[in-house]
């Protein structure tokens, strides 16, 4: 892994870095939340309170259910030297507040602070460099059990969307994981077999142009793997796809998640003219 600069976490209260680009004045000043729909709304966080109930939400979610071993510098909380650094969507739901689901955005100028993107530390962009000035990254994808159903995922995508294209930025990156232990039609597939079938499948119907390949710093090593099994990528890799992502290259081995990730980019102009006009009414 690369070794990034340790950003200054300042904890009370939380403290953007000058020049950070607010997401919540960016799309609808003075106003939360930024959408609502059907028992849930969508904001922006603006305060340490709510960052940390996301990073409850990521810790539950990766630690609890997946078995990620995560940094334990805030107990209980999903904390990463990116956070600092990121703007927080969260979904909550109505009744009570709790925050359902959550994205976290590094803008470009953000990335440039931090020195890299999350991204950076699993594959070399190199090819990327040409879009890194209006292309932000999504990371820390999750819905709390009790919500995985479209409404959530949908809120926090049409956010996204009006984001970006508020701000000028049309590119997003991520890296989308695929459990180690992934349900096929039979029963549970472990080994990582599922993630290299699935890496088969798309390469074929879903890989960008080679301008835009990058190559995994820990590679998953498929050759080892069977490649063959009748598996459908995890849900939100599917809606990631319907929304016209492309996936630059071979999914990297990400042993504290004990997943394998593979490199995803949308692009504004690409999203189908369904989703345009679902999000964005053009």
């Amino acid at each position: 892994m690369k070794e990034l600069p340790t950003p200054t976490m300042d904890f009370s209260p939380l403290q953007l870095p000058r020049g950070s680009l607010h997401p919540f004045q960016a799309l609808v000043p003075g106003a939360q939340p930024v959408r609502a729909a059907a028992g849930i709304e969508v904001s922006w966080a603006r305060h340490l309170d709510e960052v940390r109930a996301a990073q409850r939400l990521r810790h539950s979610v990766f630690a609890d259910e997946m078995g990620a071993r995560l940094p334990k510098t805030v107990p209980g909380h999903d904390v990463d030297l990116f956070d600092d650094y990121c703007e927080h969507l969260l979904v909550r739901e109505t009744t009570h507040g709790q925050v359902v689901g959550t994205y976290r955005v590094l803008t470009p100028a953000q990335a440039q602070r931090v020195g890299s993107t999350y991204s950076d530390t699993e594959f070399d962009l190199t090819r990327l460099r040409a879009l890194r000035e209006r292309m932000v990254e999504l990371g820390r994808s999750c819905v709390h059990k009790d919500h995985r159903h479209g409404g959530v995922i949908m809120a926090l995508w049409g956010a996204l969307a009006e984001f970006m294209v508020r701000n000028q930025l049309d590119t997003m990156i991520g890296c989308a994981s695929i459990p180690m232990q992934h349900e096929g039609p039979h029963g549970m597939v472990g080994g990582g077999h599922a993630a290299a079938s699935i890496w088969r499948q798309l390469r074929s119907t879903h890989l960008a142009s080679i301008e835009y390949h990058v190559r995994p710093r820990l590679p998953l090593p498929v050759e080892q793997l069977d490649d063959t099994l009748d598996v459908e990528p995890p849900a939100l890799i599917k809606g990631y796809l319907r929304l016209g992502a492309k996936v630059l290259g071979a999914p990297a081995w990400d042993p504290d998640f004990n997943a394998a990730d593979l490199p995803m980019m949308m692009r504004i102009q690409d999203l189908p003219a369904r989703y345009r006009k679902h999000f964005l009414g053009v």
